[in-house]
């Protein structure tokens, strides 16, 4: 079998052609050449725990040659930090790893607090406080069995009391003290309460609450019966209430607690409708994203036809608008001839808060007609010089297509990149949440009796305070919860944590996205370099590329997804500050951050865009990832014309395509939802919100459409690529023929010369 391979001092960096058994020739990509031998929950219930390239991949000519083990070893290197979470309810912290950091159930996220009798900065904490145990059913499997209970709040403290109902009568801790009520009241008290001790007593350590209201529950807590009775607010069958040292209050003062209770009524009530309106009309959203997702296929697949039609119906509409808008300036500026006032000069009138005034002037008109008339001619003379770039635009949009439905799994594979994505969310917030809830709960001296007492302000330990040295010399003094938080070094490089998981999430995110798109890029550029499409197709060129890019580019890809990282997080920086610094007056400080926030904004869109185009590089070519942005950036400036040319038509059909289908389908699924539709009236669920599933319809189609445009969006960048290098590396020669489709060889004059026969 003879084979036309190129001299290296030819072109290196092109794609050699090497004829196949069956057809003139079949072509192999440099990558492509590889594959042919080229704590625990018992503690928190309190209890004791139980470009050449080497087929061997010695990476003796790759720069940027690492593996995916050596990018792992590397992130370890780069992660020797350790984050501490708490342990088991005993407060002490433990050392795990970065991406090792769990917690406890119901301790990680110190949501105690709202367990029935665990107040804050009690998580867990022996004898501290009083979960909800069931006392008509044993523990099951060594664990204590909760029972959803209300919550009663001890008025003053931080202490909340599960009760077996809420208080059904008024009533005072002085009033029930020494009456028949005292049984009754003993109830909302803490477990064990037998009334030895003293009202100043009860009171400051928190046993029992000071006053009891009529109250329902609502979320497990106990709120205040507030009612109206002939427009006057009542508590039970009182107007006011007693606030325990012998004062009425009246029963307005509760109101505002009340409306915070209704205002969480209301909103679970708006969700559980919200969750009932998707319960019955989840099948009919189903069926609407499937409409989207058919009509998304059905456009890519006309624009091999309707591509150039869409292009010139719009170009040719905005001459004509243009066109109009001079003629009805014109028409103004001679119906105001003669008119009182009509030829007065904008410099003279001067500026004038009604817009209106200038409209019944003639040199407005005149303006705007000048404006309109060099627009009109720049679009003109822009159609005559930038006809055949448009012509090529269009026929690689074309081309596409043709690509697309070759390899049609292309269009499947942002559902990988979107699982994946959601694998990097995923680690990113349970690290963070991790991170935010390791802080250890910090309890503090309060004497509010003696303001002289040595003690107030220092860090204690309730378990031991009562018994200490402390309490004898500040006898009134009380340990109490201040805040979680810690002292430690850790605690204080929480900040830095926090910052690096951030960056960590951009690098990964970012190398999802890389890999996506030199995986399509690969495929797509199998495509291009078939001298006879699609019948030179490699078998699977989709899960080739995905092999070629996870064995020999995640070096690459994890560099440039580095660098742009970097940047981000360097926003992501810039917007803390700007956040903390919003009090400062300092006009000069906002300039700056101002502008620094704009220059990192402008570098991310360029890193993004020049990232982009190197990845398609390194799928055409295999080199690393500095040499291919390089060669993809002085290529681009090369045809620079071609680029913007080819960018705005793209971005014109994407626009159109993403409008027709989301409008489409959003516009059915609005008749078929509020039973517009006569045919189907009967077969639309009956809902409380019908905007429920119709936005839930459009931002679905709206997903669906740019992951189908996506895909395409990089098909066109990748040939257009393809077809740059086509026309500097190839002459149309033997050695070197085209590999461009027929339309763009008759649009360049080009041709491909035979082989003279031997």
């Amino acid at each position: 079998m003879a084979a036309n391979i190129r001299e290296p001092g030819a072109s290196s960096r092109s794609p050699t052609w090497v004829q196949g058994p069956k057809h003139s020739g079949h072509p192999l990509l440099p990558s492509q050449m590889h594959e042919q031998g080229a704590g625990s929950e018992v503690e928190q219930w309190g209890l004791e725990p139980a470009p050449l390239w080497d087929a061997a991949f010695r990476c003796e000519h790759l720069k940027m040659c690492v593996s995916f083990g050596t990018m792992l070893k590397l992130l370890r290197k780069m992660c020797p930090v350790k984050t501490h979470c708490v342990d088991g309810g005993q407060g002490g912290p433990g050392s795990l790893t970065l991406s090792q950091c769990c917690l406890p159930a119901h301790q990680g996220l110190h949501g105690c607090h709202l367990l029935c009798g665990s107040p804050p900065g009690h998580c867990g904490l022996r004898g501290s406080g009083h979960h909800s145990l069931d006392p008509r059913r044993p523990p099951q499997g060594g664990l204590p069995h909760r029972q959803p209970r209300p919550i009663l709040r001890a008025e003053g403290h931080k202490k909340r009391i599960c009760v077996e109902k809420c208080p059904d009568r008024y009533l005072t801790y002085l009033n029930a003290q020494n009456s028949r009520d005292f049984e009754y009241y003993k109830q909302f008290c803490v477990p064990g309460f037998q009334g030895n001790k003293g009202v100043a007593e009860v009171l400051r350590d928190g046993d029992c609450p000071a006053v009891l209201f009529p109250s329902k529950p609502l979320a497990r807590r106990c709120f205040p019966a507030i009612h109206a009775q002939k427009g006057v607010l009542m508590v039970g069958n009182q107007t006011t209430y007693e606030d325990g040292s012998g004062a009425r209050k009246n029963i307005t003062e509760l109101v505002e607690g009340a409306k915070k209770a209704n205002g969480v009524l209301e909103a679970r009530q708006l969700a559980m409708r919200i969750f009932e309106d998707y319960t019955v009309s989840w099948y009919w959203i189903v069926i609407g994203l499937v409409i989207a997702m058919v009509l998304s296929l059905l456009f890519i697949t006309l624009l091999r036809f309707l591509a150039g039609i869409m292009v010139w119906v719009m170009v040719v509409m905005v001459i004509l608008v243009l066109g109009y808008g001079i003629f009805h300036c014109y028409m103004e500026y001679s119906r105001l001839r003669g008119e009182a006032g009509s030829d007065i000069s904008l410099v003279d009138l001067g500026f004038q808060t009604d817009l209106r005034v200038y409209l019944h002037l003639r040199q407005t008109w005149m303006a705007f007609m000048i404006i309109l008339s060099i627009l009109e001619v720049i679009i003109i003379l822009l159609l005559i010089f930038l006809r055949k770039r448009i012509l090529i635009a269009i026929a690689l949009i074309k081309e596409a297509s043709r690509a697309v439905g070759s390899v049609m799994c292309s269009l499947l594979y942002p559902l990988v990149t979107f699982f994946l994505l959601c694998l990097c969310i995923a680690y990113w917030a349970s690290t963070a949440v991790f991170l935010s809830t390791s802080n250890e709960a910090i309890y503090k001296v309060f004497d509010e009796d003696n303001v002289a007492c040595p003690l107030v302000g220092r860090t204690c330990n309730p378990e031991i305070f009562p018994s200490s040295n402390e309490s004898r010399l500040c006898p009134n003094a009380r340990c109490q919860f201040a805040f979680y938080g810690g002292e430690s070094g850790y605690h204080r490089a929480l900040l830095g944590l926090q910052i690096f998981n951030a960056f960590m999430f951009f690098w990964l995110a970012n190398f999802v996205l890389a890999l996506g798109q030199v995986t399509l890029a690969g495929a797509f550029a199998s495509y291009y370099w078939a001298l006879r499409k699609p019948d030179d197709l490699p078998a699977f060129p989709l899960f080739s590329a995905f092999g070629r890019a996870l064995r020999y580019h995640t070096g690459s890809l994890a560099f440039g997804a580095l660098v742009l990282a970097v940047v981000q997080i360097i926003r992501v920086i810039l917007e803390y500050l700007d956040q903390r610094l919003k009090a400062a007056q300092n006009k000069f400080a906002k300039f700056l951050m101002t502008c620094l926030k704009c220059c990192f904004w402008c570098l991310e869109k360029f890193i993004k865009f020049l990232n982009r185009n190197a990845y398609i590089m390194i799928a055409i070519y295999g080199t690393n990832f500095c040499t291919s942005a390089r060669n993809a950036f002085f290529l681009l400036m090369r045809n620079i014309i071609r680029v913007a040319v080819l960018d705005k038509v793209t971005d014109f059909l994407f626009l159109l395509g993403k409008l027709l289908i989301v409008g489409s389908v959003g516009i059915l699924a609005f008749f078929f939802f509020t039973h517009r539709i006569r045919i189907v009236q009967d077969t639309a669920p009956p809902l409380n919100y019908y905007w429920v599933p119709i936005l839930t319809v459009i931002v679905g189609s709206y997903l669906i459409a740019h992951g189908f445009f996506s895909v395409y969006g990089m098909c066109v960048d990748t040939l257009f690529l393809c077809f740059l290098e086509d026309l500097e590396r190839n002459d149309g020669s033997a050695e070197r023929p085209y590999f461009m489709s027929s339309t763009l060889k008759k649009l360049l004059n080009k041709t491909n010369k035979k082989p003279a026969e031997s």
